[in-house]
């Protein structure tokens, strides 16, 4: 994949901004952030210090939107930064939307169904064509055409196959089938067996072989049950996130016994966002 700099401003000063004045991308791409990444970054960090400046842009007088280095943000925020380096990069909505998209690709931050959404962000928010967008990305149009494929599949699945590891042609095997209810049960099949590529096909050909032609009466839905934690706990893990990228000073403690998770978040009452020169 080609590379793309940043055209930064004339100086390419690196300045040192608060925290709470940085907001976070609102067309970046990436949502999932592993919590064991970013406590080793952090551990990084203050050992270390931020040996890459974050890239960000103006929004007005007091206030900036991060470009790139949402993870370092983050780290340094769970450090307990109050102050990060910074590049202050000149560009409108349009070109921070595709740099934001662009930088995670190139480092593979990005998982398929991430990738997939701020593509197809990028394509409605600024009406770019698919053989526009996979010129900008450096892609084929026909690779832009499959990742939005995608996302035919709901947020339910698509959780449901990050969270067993599947691959990218695992879930376009899935998209064969059009019945949600069908394609579920064909994926927690998929799941429960730990089926390749292969075999996942094959299930799949043999499912849409067995499909009545017409339809049969409705059954209740069936519940499949995901009983890896790691979907809920991320969850909570995000939400205090959110928070301390707001300026809230949320704290969160997590306890683990052979039976139980145990979380404890404290949250301000009189949180507030304080400007910093």
């Amino acid at each position: 994949m080609r590379t793309v700099s940043l055209p930064m401003s004339r100086d390419n000063k690196v300045l040192n901004i608060s925290t709470i004045q940085i907001r976070p991308n609102r067309t970046q791409p990436r949502r999932n952030f592993d919590e064991e990444e970013l406590r080793s970054l952090s551990r990084s960090i203050v050992e270390n210090g931020i040996l890459q400046p974050l890239v960000v842009r103006r929004i007005n007088q007091t206030e900036f939107e991060l470009i790139a280095g949402e993870r370092r943000l983050r780290a340094a925020v769970m450090a307990g930064m109050n102050k990060v380096p910074c590049v202050i990069h000149k560009c409108g909505d349009k070109d921070s939307a595709l740099l934001a998209l662009i930088e995670n690709l190139q480092r593979t931050d990005l998982n398929m169904f991430e990738e997939a959404r701020g593509i197809a962000r990028l394509i409605r928010k600024y009406g770019l064509t698919q053989e526009q967008a996979a010129i900008k990305l450096g892609k084929k149009q026909s690779t832009i055409a499959n990742k939005l494929r995608l996302l035919r599949l709901g947020f339910e699945e698509q959780e449901w196959i990050l969270t067993a590891g599947l691959s990218e042609r695992h879930a376009r095997t899935l998209l064969r089938i059009n019945d949600e209810g069908l394609r579920r049960e064909v994926l927690s099949r998929i799941i429960s067996d730990n089926l390749s590529v292969g075999e996942a096909e094959a299930l799949v050909t043999d499912a849409l072989m067995q499909k009545p032609e017409s339809a049969p009466e409705k059954k209740p839905e069936r519940k499949i049950a995901i009983k890896d934690v790691r979907i809920f706990v991320n969850t909570i893990n995000k939400a205090v996130d959110t928070m301390r990228l707001s300026g809230i000073n949320a704290i969160s403690r997590r306890s683990e016994t052979d039976e139980y998770i145990e979380y404890t978040v404290k949250i301000p009452k009189a949180a507030r966002r304080e400007k910093i020169s």
